[in-house]
């Protein structure tokens, strides 16, 4: 997901129409993708680890893979905030979107390229109170900042995994985080929290240990992935496997701006529009345009556009193309029914109170997702409290209405569950 803080782009990096139609398509990637943009914006080994922890994952075997194979000498990056009482009753897990990571509160610099993605929830006096409440954030099995993703260096071979990467699901990345609370010495979470990807990872924690979840926060997620969902997914991976420097996955020795930017920045645009709405495009930037209209060519650009080629560009940045792709499918391959008999047979697992909130413009996530898993979850004789949001924020609205969210979500924490 993305905050709302682009700026438009520069007109002057443009090409003009005038230009040679063979060099149109060279000059439009140029402008709008600089070649300063990184082959991979991951972290690595040997890069400042930042506030990041590491924990080595499958207690000295392989971990093996939900859809088969394994991986070996497999790590996990986390972050903490808060004290761990004595009771060792206090820690809530806060699970991430698809390009989110393990630094959900704190400020950029050395080893984190951008401020927490969560920085108006987390922190003292905040919703998830660090004075009260020991919040961990991991980052999820094939992602690229720290966890073992398909930037990662392949022990077999010498060399990043690549598209060698075997398929993971939210049930592989809710075992390393099980590794995790195990490690911290967590038996059960007072809350596991999370929105959108980060929902899913709720829902499978609290199907697959129901005995270590005392409560359960989903934000603007479902229960199993929609068709339409998967159709985004889809184009935005074709955006990106279409383009010549992803090299079928082999791209991390190549220098900066030869790397797959067009590729990944394309699908982040894609995604981009689905996160947010017509009523907060037509507000921000209407018909306005970057270019003068007097001068306007077949790739001049209005406002719009400007804020999209900003998001591609700050995405690459910090993220890795490989791991796009692998967590794209991760999400298309949610379904907390999958091998339990259905939806409803999943939940009837469930054991913990929970919240569930919808974004009222949700078009990604539309409203009736979560309210039909709310009602699944009260049909199960489970305590859920439902909260439609009044917003037009869209998708984005679980990381950007905080000051709706936050109360009724720091309430709820407050309780008590047990």
């Amino acid at each position: 997901m993305a905050t709302d803080d682009a700026q438009p782009g520069d007109a002057s990096m443009m090409p003009n129409a005038t230009l040679d139609p063979t060099d149109v398509l060279a000059a439009i990637v140029g402008a709008r993708f600089p070649d300063d943009l990184p082959a991979s914006g991951a972290w690595f080994v040997g890069d400042h680890p930042g506030d990041r922890r590491f924990l080595e994952i499958g207690r000295g075997r392989p971990f093996a893979l939900e859809f088969g194979g394994h991986l070996r000498d497999a790590t996990v990056a986390y972050e903490t905030w808060g004290e761990l009482n004595e009771a060792a009753d206090n820690a809530v897990l806060v699970c991430h979107a698809l390009t989110g990571d393990s630094h959900a509160s704190g400020e950029s610099g050395p080893g984190h390229v951008v401020p927490g993605w969560w920085n108006e929830y987390i922190g003292p006096d905040l919703a998830i109170d660090t004075n009260k409440y020991f919040v961990v954030c991991a980052n999820v099995l094939g992602g690229c900042q720290g966890t073992t993703g398909p930037a990662s260096t392949d022990p077999a071979t010498g060399r990043p995994y690549g598209t060698s990467f075997p398929v993971v699901s939210v049930r592989d990345t809710v075992r390393t985080q099980s590794d995790v609370a195990d490690e911290l010495g967590v038996d059960r979470w007072h809350s596991v929290i999370g929105g959108s990807m980060g929902g899913m990872q709720v829902l499978e924690w609290a199907v697959m240990f129901p005995q270590r979840v005392r409560s359960a926060i989903v934000l603007a997620s479902t229960a199993a992935a929609s068709a339409q969902q998967v159709g985004w997914s889809a184009v935005g991976r074709l955006a990106l496997a279409l383009d010549a420097k992803w090299r079928g996955g082999d791209y991390y020795d190549a220098a900066d701006g030869d790397g797959p930017a067009a590729g990944l920045a394309v699908a982040r645009q894609i995604a981009q529009i689905t996160y947010r709405t017509d009523e907060v495009f037509a507000a921000r930037f209407g018909r306005d345009t970057v270019d003068r209209l007097d001068d306007f060519g077949p790739w001049g650009r209005f406002q719009v556009e400007g804020y999209l080629d900003h998001h591609g560009q700050k995405l690459v940045r910090r993220f890795d193309a490989n791991s796009y792709l692998t967590l794209n499918r991760l999400m298309d391959l949610h379904d907390i029914g999958r091998g339990r008999g259905g939806i409803d047979a999943a939940l009837a697992r469930v054991t913990a109170p929970s919240m569930v909130v919808s974004i009222s413009s949700d078009l990604l996530y539309p409203p009736h997702q979560q309210a039909e898993l709310a009602a699944g979850l009260t049909n199960q004789g489970l305590r859920c409290d439902y909260h439609l949001i009044d917003s037009p924020e869209g998708h984005d609205g679980f990381l950007l209405e905080a000051k709706a969210i936050g109360p009724t979500m720091a309430a709820f924490l407050a309780e008590s569950f047990d």
